[in-house]
């Protein structure tokens, strides 16, 4: 062991101590030992001098030793503090329990089994999956088991040196202020492991521990399939589905669910359909970057004559969706577009059902919501159909919650979804599932091919109906807090947002979640939506049919811009246009607010 004196950094030799100290677990104490030794004083620093932030989104960090980093160690602490706070919530948490789930990624399996050891120290029962899962199963096992809280090792979509862990409580939805900062302050306070903390051997003999994975599996596929509505027809469609998991979990989900909804077997892209922690062929296993994640899809259904892919994200909780034009190119869908074709298959679904039993769809008792980022057109589609609507903030979090107090208040959520292809088709899972979006959006498929149509010729009958809406979503890179946090204060500039014109159009008014200020709503200036200094989040209504929102990523580092254009129905503005018209509005974000040359903000890269 090094001396301590090479550092020649009080904060920091305490900070090493501290580590040596706590960490039982030797890769990670051979890498600090590794640092020292080679004297990486910013190295050093950098993992040991800061924490990871617990929030509404739980954790999600690069693998690794340090207190800023997914470990062991942060693993133990952050579920030491979880435990002491569902103790002070649930008197009867005992008995509850909890649900624990992992994906695929490198050391889920462990961190899980830490997770699950912690909370039998207590006495505490555990629903522990025994193999890889869809995120969306946490959830629905929370609800099924009426468990205190749920929580899923899984870093999502994230680089291949990430790892995650997220948080749901007792109603099935993520959690939201303040149980976050309960958390968050409970973790503080228990940062000593308990006794018997390096040692999990007892998970596989404790009569706390109980595998839910079989009749979860089960029950979950059961509420699945009612939503299917022709399984007749899609048992004799001769459409061919083409499918990628990412290198993650969904392969085996997805199949079982097209099996429930009789719809034909999906034509696996096979260098992607099993789970790999490596994601080897592509640089981000993100559906949402496009065609980029795609080609091998692409190639796949090319080869054997497919004309729609369909795509979940590692932890299978996303769909994204391709499909292969008249001429042989391929159109990727972004959220939006999937939304507003998922929200009209709901709509027409619901109707469809009520109608067989002889009931009108009564309009204030179904309901459907989506993000704020994302597009107007739901919220017109719902309007146009005498349906109620929401919008929330950012992430499932909102949409899951808001779901459960609407339920209260006698209305049912049909659907909700984020521009960020994460939709919600009924409630099942208050959470976004690319499972059930997949079998859903397949069937849909189906009855549109019947019909003569594609998703693209649908989607633009539904423009024709409701309006023509175009809305793109992007991002740069920036690894510095500090420098994000000047860049908006910049552009809030004590409240007097100077900028007044954008690609021109004038601004009508201003919306700032992150310090809870609305132009529009004088004398109060008090948003609808609820205040959230945790995240930089201000949104521009312009005076020529255009709303863009500037916000940072709660679990990557960037700053992503959307930019939402419309034309009222009847209008005769193309889909061209109004694309030129967000790439105008895309550059004088990136030239006048962002200032990313100056700021020396980082383009998206692109994968092989």
């Amino acid at each position: 062991m090094a001396s301590l004196s090479i550092v020649n950094d009080p904060d920091l030799e305490k900070k090493i101590a501290e580590w040596r100290r706590l960490d039982k677990w030797e890769d990670t104490r051979e890498e600090i030992e590794s640092l020292v030794n080679t004297s990486n004083i910013v190295e050093l620093r950098n993992r040991l001098c800061s924490r990871m932030k617990f929030g509404t989104a739980g954790l999600r960090a690069p693998m690794g030793a340090g207190f800023n980093r997914m470990n062991d160690l942060t693993i133990i602490q952050s579920t030491q503090g979880l435990c002491t706070y569902l103790i002070e919530q649930f008197p009867d948490v005992k008995e509850r329990g909890i649900t624990v789930g992992f994906d695929a990624r490198y050391n889920s399996r462990r961190f899980a089994d830490r997770v699950t050891n912690t909370f039998i120290s207590k006495g505490i029962k555990v629903y522990l999956f025994s193999h890889i899962t869809p995120t969306p199963f946490v959830p629905f096992a929370v609800n099924k088991y009426g468990c205190a809280a749920g929580v899923m090792i899984t870093a999502s979509h994230n680089p291949k040196q990430d790892n995650g862990y997220k948080v749901y409580w007792n109603n099935g939805a993520q959690i939201i202020p303040p149980i976050d900062k309960g958390i968050a302050t409970n973790i503080l306070r228990q940062l000593d492991p308990w006794p018997g903390a390096w040692d999990t051997d007892a998970i596989h003999s404790s009569t706390l521990v109980a595998d839910p994975y079989e009749q979860v599996y089960l029950d979950y596929m059961t509420e699945l399939g009612k939503y299917s509505l022709n399984r007749e027809r899609n048992a004799v469609s001769s459409l061919k589905f083409t499918y990628t998991a990412m290198h993650g979990v969904g392969a085996a989900f997805v199949k079982r669910a097209f099996a429930i909804f009789s719809l034909p077997e999906y034509v696996p892209t096979l260098e992607q359909v099993e789970p790999d922690p490596d994601f080897p062929t592509v640089s981000f296993p993100n559906p949402e970057e496009g065609k980029s994640a795609l080609n091998l899809s692409m190639a796949t259904a090319e080869r054997n004559g497919s004309s729609v892919i369909l795509a979940n994200d590692p932890d299978a909780d996303r769909l994204a969706i391709a499909e292969r034009r008249e001429d042989g190119t391929w159109r990727v869908f972004n959220g939006n577009e999937i939304g507003v074709l998922l929200g009209w298959w709901a709509i027409e679904s619901k109707r469809r059902r009520l109608r067989a039993k002889g009931e009108k769809m009564e309009g204030s008792k179904y309901a459907l919501l989506n993000s704020t980022v994302s597009s107007n057109m739901l919220g017109a589609m719902a309007k146009e159909e005498g349906l109620h609507h929401e919008e929330t903030l950012t992430g499932f979090k909102w949409m899951g919650n808001r779901t459960v107090q609407l339920a209260k208040e006698g209305k049912e959520v049909i659907f909700a979804y984020e521009e960020a292809i994460g939709f919600m088709y009924g409630t099942n899972v208050l959470d976004k599932d690319g499972v059930s979006a997949a079998a859903v959006a397949a069937e849909m498929r189906i009855e549109l091919e019947e019909q003569g149509l594609s998703f693209a010729k649908k989607l633009e009958e539904l423009h024709q109906k409701y309006g023509r809406y175009v809305s793109e979503t992007a991002y740069v890179i920036c690894k510095s807090p500090e420098k994000i946090g000047d860049i908006f204060e910049e552009i809030r500039r004590n409240k007097t947002y100077p900028i007044r014109s954008v690609a021109g159009g004038k601004v009508v008014s201003i919306r700032d979640l992150t310090i809870g200020y609305d132009t529009s709503k004088p004398p109060s200036y008090k948003p609808d939506l609820p205040m959230d200094p945790s995240s930089q989040m201000i949104t521009y209504t312009m005076d020529n049919n255009c709303i863009f929102t500037l916000r940072t990523s709660g679990t990557e580092p960037k700053i992503k811009y959307y930019v939402d254009v419309w034309s009222s129905n009847g209008a005769h503005e193309t889909h061209e246009q109004l694309v030129r018209k967000i790439k105008a509005f895309q550059e004088e974000i990136l030239a006048i607010f962002l200032k990313s040359e100056e700021n020396g903000l980082l383009s998206p890269p692109s994968s092989p």
